[in-house]
């Protein structure tokens, strides 16, 4: 189905993963045209609950391939972003099912920015990221001029922009940008610890929550309350609700389906 990625679904978890691993996993117009067409699959399945990326070999994603890039083209930048990664930024965002970096190598670039859209990174401890558009006289895209700034402050994200500072999975978790990191050997357990959870979670509720925490970095506090008060009627009309609420009465643990 896929040439240049691994798409696998099992027990509602869905892993994608970048398979160019001679090239650490740069991207080119095909893959990022298969991650477009892998991401609206995951929205529309229901069978999907969560979904893992990942990358093949020793790294997650090293960004854009240099070597495929069009320089015949006079706007190839505003082109490439606008057709290949703002699909991508806005699919990952907009995906009402929570996605999880799993991070077990270097992320650069692009890749780099990949794993901040995403709503979980955990990461092994040789991973690095780094925000390396600086180094060629280029300027962050896809998304980190946005994602960096509101997990780290100003100052901190103008230093690994304006520096290309390689940032260590350790020095990242510290930063507050990675949820977890862990000895390399353990990071598929660590992972599959919150796909186990994410996977029986009620979906309809966390994807609403990914809306409305995307919508609070733009709107004030009575916009939010007012937004709040709208998602909690829908949330309170789903099956997940009428489950979570009869499990606590019959002082059991709920079965939710995620809808």
């Amino acid at each position: 189905m896929y040439e240049f990625l691994k798409y696998d679904l099992s027990e509602g978890v869905c892993t994608i993963t970048f398979n160019r691993p001679e090239f650490y996993n740069a991207f080119n117009d095909g893959i990022s045209y298969e991650f477009q067409n892998a991401l609206k699959s995951a929205a529309k399945d229901e069978a999907v609950r969560v979904v893992v990326i990942t990358g093949e070999g020793k790294a997650f994603c090293s960004g854009q391939d240099l070597k495929s890039a069009r320089d015949d083209d006079d706007k190839m930048f505003y082109n490439s972003l606008e057709k290949r990664y703002n699909p991508i930024i806005r699919s990952m965002r907009s995906l009402p099912k929570p996605i999880i970096a799993r991070l077990n190598g270097v992320a650069a670039g692009a890749g780099c920015s990949l794993a901040l859209a995403a709503d979980m990174i955990v990461a092994a401890e040789s991973a690095k990221m780094v925000e390396v558009f600086i180094n060629i006289g280029l300027v962050p895209d896809s998304g980190s001029s946005f994602f960096l700034p509101n997990l780290v402050g100003y100052q901190k994200a103008f230093e690994l922009c304006a520096m290309g500072t390689k940032v260590s999975a350790r020095e990242a978790f510290e930063l507050g940008i990675i949820n977890k990191v862990v000895p390399d050997e353990e990071l598929d357990e660590a992972v599959k610890s919150y796909t186990d959870y994410f996977a029986k979670a009620p979906t309809k509720s966390i994807g609403m929550i990914k809306k409305m925490l995307n919508k609070a970095s733009s709107s004030s506090l009575d916009e939010m309350l007012e937004y709040e008060k709208y998602s909690q009627q829908i949330a309170g009309t789903s099956d997940d609700y009428k489950e979570g609420k009869q499990a606590f009465l019959d002082k059991r643990k709920p079965e939710f389906k995620g809808v």
